[in-house]
């Protein structure tokens, strides 16, 4: 069986938000599942996607300040039509990925125990994000 879902989500501000449940919710049918994967796309190149612990909100507030180390706003991009943090944020979209894959089993994301889904906003000012969400199982 193949399920494919467009989600929509709300404007986040910059850093790093747990989507797990939004991912969870748009699919339903996801309870009805055996065995299989799911597969989760954002369709956006200055934002990504990655699994990661889910409990300690310190973790997120971590993840900006390394991503920030890593990437600077400050170095001396050429691509800046849209801003000083368009350009990093297309950087850090690629360092982190733009999709995840997740095992089902008997209707539930494998994740670990302290693992959740993160949408990763890398714009000061984004708009919404669309997720493309597909499972393939039984």
């Amino acid at each position: 069986m193949w399920i494919q879902q467009t989600l929509r989500l709300p404007a986040f501000s910059r850093g790093f938000h747990l989507v797990t449940q939004h991912v969870v919710n748009a699919v339903p049918e996801l309870a009805s599942i055996r065995v299989g994967l799911v597969h989760v796309f954002i369709q956006h190149t200055s934002a990504s996607l990655t699994i990661n612990e889910n409990a300690d909100p310190d973790v997120r507030i971590d993840f900006e300040t390394a991503m920030n180390h890593a990437v600077p706003e400050s170095l001396p991009y050429v691509h800046t039509l849209e801003g000083s943090d368009d350009m990093p944020a297309h950087v850090k979209a690629s360092m982190m990925g733009s999709s995840v894959t997740i095992p089902i089993a008997n209707g539930r994301l494998s994740l670990g125990t302290w693992q959740g889904i993160y949408l990763c906003e890398h714009r000061d000012r984004a708009r919404g994000r669309t997720l493309v969400i597909t499972i393939h199982g039984e």
